[in-house]
């Protein structure tokens, strides 16, 4: 069987949600069985479809039909390690999230409807991480906007969603506008669409950060739809208002759609590479979006708005990964995030029955600063032991001797909660046993996504001073947040604590700002005003 044959049998793994979404025009209303049996079909064709995937690139390495379209652009896929591993997430969480959409839209007048609109949103985010073509790319780009967009909408009647819907509809018509940028310039630079052939060109004629102007400004504007489309502050008040949607489309949201962003830095990571200022901005402006949703995140009084703020940070670190070079790890990082949020969202409204039930809180432990510091530089002392016996060089790896060490940072609040109580030797070595067992799973996981990944993104470089100067920077704001974590049960009643929590639970007034910069209270229709109260 030919090649080009084999690579588009993984386009039934789309078609089927593509068939799913047009049965449903003729079954939108209630109980609609049809409907709901081709939707869990669907989800079960694409899982198989993934094993098929998986059997061909084992086999073959990577697959790339034939172009259907014209001068290099146009329509074809690409089958390799990465585009794999995005379909076999975006299919397994499709299988979850459609099972959970039939019972809990159960009895609903438009559930068909709801299904049709789900199934047409999956099959979009499938076919972008299969695109091999510039061209399929920018289309698939903008068709996950635009059935995402129908999916926040799905209630009229509810002002406060179509509010947040409209605001993400503008930042997601800049971002197209940036990709579409970026395209035109790589199309220009290479003379083909073709991503395949884009990458070879630029491991040939460019090193890493000596690109020509071209490639210069395509990073840039790659780097801008990223961040656009990933919700980063001070443009991330929308993902946080999107939360009277259906809880489905939340952890569909969450967990798939806002990784586009990252996803397109990992595609596109040649060009990333062959850029010096993208990286930075990424480096940047994800770092410090990471912090301050960490911030935003305790001072939270709603379950749903927490987990917004949590993948506001999750996107910004996974961009600031980008920005270090350190692929692998932002994809490991981007499939756990999807597969926590997924269960965190759908999972959301029996948490409030959890706390309920439970009879007995545990009292708060009082932890003082110089524990805290003790615990922090344990869980670098062994990250650093695990660094050296798995034999990475800090000078050669130093971006991911960074990653490593803000994620084992977070294992402090283990020896923080420990040391906060009596001395426990059961207590300390379940702390520390937890602690080597998340430590080596992360360069464990770490490691085999690279090889999976193997020439599909450039090597880890040695990163210029400027980056080194700002990662340690970054650094040190990421130990300064695990320290404000660990002591905000006790400060949360000084009266200075209380009064700049109000102003970090509303993000620094960055979501106000965006408002009337928009002029997002006009954006509401005669009806809608009426409908929200507003004059």
């Amino acid at each position: 069987m030919s090649e080009n044959l084999l690579s588009l049998i993984v386009l039934l793994s789309p078609l089927v949600f593509v068939a799913t979404a047009v049965a449903s025009w003729f079954q939108p209303g209630c109980r609609p069985k049809k409907i709901i049996a081709l939707s869990k079909a669907a989800t079960l064709i694409s899982l198989l479809i993934v094993g098929f995937g998986s059997f061909l690139i084992g086999r073959r390495g990577l697959l790339e039909s034939t172009l259907w379209g014209m001068e290099g652009i146009g329509f074809s896929i690409r089958l390799d390690s990465l585009s794999l591993i995005m379909l076999g997430m975006i299919s397994l969480l499709g299988f979850v999230i459609v099972k959970f959409s039939c019972n809990y839209l159960d009895g609903d007048p438009k559930q068909g409807a709801f299904m049709g609109k789900l199934a047409a949103t999956i099959a979009s985010v499938q076919l972008l991480v299969l695109s091999g073509n510039i061209g399929l790319l920018f289309f698939s780009w903008v068709l996950t906007s635009m059935s995402l967009h129908r999916l926040l909408v799905f209630y009229p009647e509810r002002p406060g969603a179509q509010i947040a819907a409209k605001k993400k509809f503008i930042l997601a018509r800049l971002g197209d506008g940036a990709l579409l940028l970026a395209i035109a310039l790589l199309y220009n630079t290479f003379g083909t669409g073709n991503l395949g052939m884009m990458f070879a060109a630029i491991k040939n004629d460019f090193s890493s950060g000596n690109g020509s102007m071209a490639l210069e400004l395509s990073a840039l504007f790659l780097a801008l739809a990223a961040i656009l489309k990933s919700a980063q502050f001070p443009t991330h008040g929308w993902l946080i208002e999107v939360m009277e949607t259906p809880t489905p489309v939340s952890a569909l949201l969450h967990a798939g759609l806002l990784n586009a962003g990252p996803f397109l830095i990992i595609r596109m990571a040649w060009v990333m590479d062959a850029s010096t200022v993208a990286p930075v901005l990424l480096l940047v402006l994800g770092g410090l979006t990471a912090l301050f949703a960490s911030v935003a995140y305790l001072t939270q009084t709603s379950i749903k708005t927490a987990l917004g703020y949590s993948s506001v940070g999750h996107m910004g670190f996974s961009l600031m990964v980008c920005g270090l070079g350190v692929y692998p790890a932002a994809l490991l990082h981007l499939v756990a995030h999807s597969f926590y949020k997924a269960h965190a969202f759908l999972s959301s409204g029996s948490t409030i029955d959890v706390m309920r039930a439970m009879k007995v809180m545990d009292e708060t432990r009082t932890v003082g600063p110089l524990k805290v510091v003790l615990g922090i530089l344990l869980s670098l002392l062994l990250f650093t032991g695990f660094a050296w016996l798995w034999g990475i060089d800090p000078q050669n790896e130093l971006p991911l001797m960074f990653v490593g060490a803000v994620i084992v940072m977070g294992l402090s609040r283990l020896f923080a909660a420990a040391f906060a109580r009596k001395w426990n030797a059961r207590l300390m070595s379940r702390a520390g046993l937890l602690a080597i067992l998340v430590t080596l799973s992360f360069f464990t996981l770490e490691s085999g996504t690279d090889f999976l990944l193997g020439m599909q993104v450039p090597d880890i470089r040695i990163p210029a001073l400027v980056n080194i100067l700002l990662s340690g920077l970054l650094l040190l704001g990421f130990f300064l947040v695990v320290l404000v974590q660990i002591l905000a049960p006790q400060l949360s009643h000084k009266p200075h604590y209380q009064s700049l929590a109000i102003h970090v639970r509303n993000g620094f007034y960055a979501n106000a700002w965006f408002d009337r910069l928009i002029g997002a209270t006009q954006l509401f229709s005669p009806h809608d005003r009426q409908l929200s109260g507003l004059r």
